[in-house]
């Protein structure tokens, strides 16, 4: 039975981690990151407007260089990359809107950005001290002045410049979670009051037109576009798992090709968020269910991916879809009627499957990517409404599901460390 503080400590996490996103969250935390730093530039130098940095120094993580190489950023015209996601932030960025700091930028502001990327104002460097996967250090410089601002551990956890922290890499806001279980999550996605878990039903909304965008336009590889064509619908056909891969899909290619559309994220990854979201919606249209149990269905998804990722850590050499599309599989089987032991054995299958999948940075193949995820969920599913499942006696899935969770998470956040510096060093080089 999860007490009054445990249930509270829980509701505010998944407000805390479920929070709308324009673009991919590694550049966008970097831009809301320079963009802090620019606003404290122009306190500090007395102005009335604001100011533009002269010179612009970052220091990065491995982890946010990788994931912000590829990836097209919102409202440029499908430019990619971090320059160009740096000259927005400082000169029309708003760091109160946090990972949609580039909500208001103009036409204006991106033909300023293009002429400062040329000017040779930006440096951006590898962090060699702090080993946080997550780290953004921006130092901006006009008039003499210098400003500075650093994001820590999470996308937009701002922490005091040469201030140490213990918060590494880590997505728990409190201590009544640092023993959250899968049991925990099911008891709570089925026990709190509906009023209390509507607001999931906004992840709905903005996932579902993120879709309906990339199904509109050609975006990055038109993975969804093509499971939707005559060619797709010959191969896949038009049953629920086709309109589940390709609804994911749709919503995936708009993001990453960097249409300037919010999407609901999850831990701080908008893919993460739409891999958490699409299949569960897209499920419960096809099987009827009511409105209530797409509701504890979506909470289910989003806070087991949350759970997942307080152990792994917010970014790792692991692919985040591997995390996500667990949380959609535990998702449908609950909306198929699953019990919580079938809810388990869904996410033993997934683990069993998907494990060692490895993240190369965000870029629009990351369609594939979450469309192999969200096919092993309906799988899993599928399998353990049926009480069938991977058992303990095959590779690392324990017969406790905690385990087999925590089994999952240490080998992407320690175990595949080497990976990670091998892949980076792979992209930087070619």
């Amino acid at each position: 039975m999860l007490s009054d503080k445990e249930k509270q400590a829980m509701l505010e996490l998944l407000h805390e981690q479920v929070v709308p996103a324009i673009g991919c969250t590694e550049p966008m935390a970097v831009a809301l990151c320079v963009a802090r730093a620019t606003e404290q530039l122009s306190v500090k130098t007395g102005g009335d407007s604001r100011v533009v940095p002269e010179h612009i120094e970052l220091h990065l993580s491995a982890n946010i260089l990788k994931n912000a190489m590829g990836v097209g950023i919102p409202g440029t015209g499908g430019m990619i990359g971090l320059p160009i996601a740096v000259a927005m932030g400082a000169l029309g960025g708003k760091s109160c809107l946090g990972l949609e700091v580039l909500r208001d930028c103009t036409a204006e502001v991106l033909d300023s950005a293009k002429r400062y990327i040329t000017e040779g104002r930006i440096d951006i460097k590898l962090e060699e001290e702090d080993d946080d996967k997550l780290f953004i250090h921006a130092l901006v410089e006009a008039r003499g002045v210098q400003a500075e601002a650093t994001i820590k551990g999470s996308h937009t956890h701002f922490v005091e410049a040469g201030v140490k922290t213990s918060r590494k890499n880590e997505c728990a806001p409190c201590d009544e979670l640092k023993c959250l279980t899968l049991s925990k999550v099911y008891d709570f996605a089925l026990s709190m009051p509906l009023s209390d878990l509507e607001f999931i039903l906004e992840a709905k909304r903005l996932n579902e037109a993120a879709a309906e965008e990339g199904l509109r336009e050609n975006y990055g590889h038109q993975l969804g576009k093509t499971m939707c064509s005559p060619l797709g619908r010959g191969i896949m056909g038009d049953s629920i798992f086709a309109k589940v891969l390709s609804v994911t899909s749709c919503a995936c290619d708009a993001r990453m090709a960097g249409a300037k559309i919010p999407v609901m994220s999850n831990s701080g990854s908008g893919n993460q968020g739409i891999c958490a979201t699409m299949p569960v919606v897209v499920f419960a249209r096809e099987n009827h269910n009511t409105d209530e149990e797409l509701i504890r269905a979506l909470t289910l998804s989003h806070l087991t991916a949350i759970y997942i990722k307080q152990s792994l850590g917010c970014l790792s050499a692991l692919c985040g879809c591997v995390v996500a599309s667990t949380g959609s599989s535990v998702g449908i089987t609950y909306l198929m009627g699953g019990t919580y032991e079938q809810i388990s054995n869904a996410v033993k299958n997934m683990i069993a499957n998907l494990t060692g999948m490895i993240c190369d940075g965000a870029k629009p193949s990351c369609a594939l990517k979450l469309t192999t995820g969200v096919g092993t969920a309906v799988m899993s599913a599928m399998l353990a409404i049926q009480h069938k499942y991977v058992t303990s006696a095959e590779g690392i899935i324990d017969d406790d599901v905690d385990r087999s969770i925590h089994n999952l998470t240490s080998i992407g956040s320690r175990g595949m460390d080497e990976t990670d510096r091998f892949v980076l060093d792979i992209m930087t080089n070619k």
